[in-house]
């Protein structure tokens, strides 16, 4: 708890000093005039930052409003505050609980406290791992008491030194006591006119245009090896001792296999359990239609569902959505039957099976023996010899005896072999490899195309809006990727087109028209290449995945 508490405090002075922090500085500045106003300022800050960046998505979803509807309150109330500052008449017209938090007469720290709780509501922080992690857990609606402590410790960290503009400001203020007027309507203006800047998107231009100074310092502390440590246990998310690439097993019994728990629905049959599938040999599938290396398994699947169903198999896909639309049942059910899924469907859109599985992956395949018994596993592509060996072994021990069972399948594995770019997320909570403008989550921002990248690094360019799962283009949204594999795939949302160039060579144009995978780029063979899209407006990209 202390390592985190630390990690959080550190992380937050940082952000405090990045380009991140300069829209709200003039306010700040300026709020902080006078009394204990630069306290009040800042106790808002750090409790309306703590609380709606871990509950605001939970309140919001309850109440029915927007998601961006108590940023743009807090703009409204940050001009409304700037006015009465620019004219004192204008606080008569303003409601007398407004009134006496905004006028400066017996109202200093009232006034300041509603000036920080709207600057907690606008101040994005630049993003590093541990406003990751917050994310993250909040998205969940997983907030602990970790959570808490590791976002209070970055909001005060992140308002130290922003306490320290606010009585620096408050200094000034007293020497130029002679001209209070003349003080209050500037303050007024840089109130106003900051509040403008944010609605209207400049100071993410501004922050554009300004070098990310603070990043290497971030990357030190956010990503040492203490920091990840910690934060991978605040989330849950740190691998399990055995991975992907070497995950098979023999036929061992593994125990009991957990029940189906908290499916929401069932595509291709009735509502199904394990208990009810004794004395079958079942095969558990966790899969998700977006997913290309799910789908590049499909083939053998289905192969074996009509193949092996008549001698006792049973193929039950689970599948578990990985974003957001995939939790439409309407889009899995269009999406199986386009994809020739005929076997059960259940839909574990709250994870509950996952869970209770203690899944990791997609794809990943359990095999269960007639008595209920994990025998088999295996996570990701290939090895599909081995797993048919394991349905016929199992298919074997409940009597049908191997001269009875059909002929093995024979299709060639076409897993993709040598070095190729990993799984690259787009929206930032995931968001790697990462070179260019800073990201500014959930707001829409100009980035600028950084003009050197490494492999496996990609950059934004043009207008985009960062959400935690998916970026969304703007104007003149572009992106590169410089990439190594044979075949590219973006999972991609909304309706447009988007323009795949390679090398600088038009490739081809994408129409998107539903929410799914789409093929970017087709090729013979595994190579190194720079990818560019160019987006339409309104068109969302998740996640890219290789071949």
């Amino acid at each position: 708890m202390l390592v985190l508490l630390a990690i959080g405090f550190v992380a937050g002075i940082v952000t405090a000093l990045s380009p991140c922090v300069l829209p709200v500085l003039p306010i700040v500045l300026a709020g902080g005039a006078t009394g204990r106003r630069p306290l009040a300022i800042i106790a808002g800050i750090v409790l309306s930052f703590t609380v709606f960046t871990l509950f605001a998505a939970w309140l919001l979803d309850q109440i029915g409003l927007p998601d961006d509807f108590l940023r743009n309150l807090a703009i409204a109330v940050l001009l409304l505050m700037g006015v009465t500052l620019l004219w004192p008449r204008a606080a008569d017209l303003v409601a007398r609980p407004l009134q006496a938090l905004t006028r400066r007469r017996g109202g200093d720290a009232g006034g300041g406290f509603l000036l920080g709780v709207s600057l907690g509501l606008v101040f994005v922080p630049c993003a590093g791992p541990v406003l990751a992690a917050v994310t993250v857990i909040a998205a969940q609606r997983d907030v602990g008491l970790d959570g808490v402590v590791l976002t209070l410790a970055y909001a005060v960290g992140a308002a130290v030194p922003m306490l320290a503009i606010a009585f620096a400001g408050q200094r000034a203020a007293r020497r130029l006591r002679a001209r209070a007027t003349v003080v209050r309507r500037t303050a007024g203006a840089l109130v106003v006119g900051a509040a403008l800047a944010i609605a209207l998107g400049v100071d993410q231009d501004l922050q554009t245009r300004i070098p990310g100074y603070t990043e290497a310092v971030q990357d030190r502390i956010e990503r040492s090896d203490s920091a990840q440590r910690e934060l991978e246990d605040l989330t849950g998310a740190r691998a399990p001792a055995v991975v992907a690439e070497n995950a098979k097993s023999t036929l061992e019994d593994y125990g009991v296999a957990p029940e189906f728990s908290g499916l929401v629905g069932w595509l291709n049959s009735k509502p199904l359990t394990l208990a009810g599938l004794r004395g079958k040999v079942v095969l558990i599938d966790f899969w998700t239609y977006s997913c290309i290396n799910c789908l590049r398994t499909l083939p053998y699947i289905t192969s074996w569902h009509e193949r092996y169903r008549s001698s006792g198999l049973t193929i039950v896909g689970v599948h578990t959505p990985e974003f957001a639309f995939e939790r439409v049942a309407s889009n899995v059910r269009e999406n199986a039957k386009e994809l020739g899924v005929e076997y059960p469907i259940a839909l574990d859109n709250e994870f509950g099976t996952w869970n209770a599985w203690h899944n990791q992956y997609w794809p990943a395949k359990y095999l269960i023996d007639r008595k209920g018994h994990v025998r088999y596993y295996h996570f990701g592509e290939g090895d599909y010899d081995e797993s048919e060996s394991a349905i016929r072994e199992l298919l074997a021990e409940r009597g049908a005896g191997s001269d009875d069972l059909p002929a093995p399948a024979a299709l060639a594995d076409e897993s993709p072999r040598g070095l190729v770019t990993p799984e690259s997320y787009l929206g930032h909570q995931r968001l790697a490899r990462y070179v260019g403008t800073t990201i500014a989550p959930d707001r829409e921002q100009r980035y600028v195309l950084s003009s050197a990248l490494e492999e496996n690094e990609l950059t934004f360019g043009g207008r985009w809006k960062v959400e935690g799962e998916r970026a969304v283009a703007g104007r003149d949204a572009r992106l590169r990727l410089r990439y190594r594999s044979r075949d590219v795939y973006l999972v991609l949302t909304g309706k447009g087109a988007v323009d795949v160039l390679v090398d600088g060579k038009r490739e081809r144009r994408v129409q998107v028209a539903g929410d799914r995978l789409y093929t970017l780029v087709e090729r013979p063979e595994i190579s190194d290449h720079l990818l560019e899209l160019r987006f339409a407006p309104g068109v969302a990209g998740y996640a890219f995945t290789f071949g």
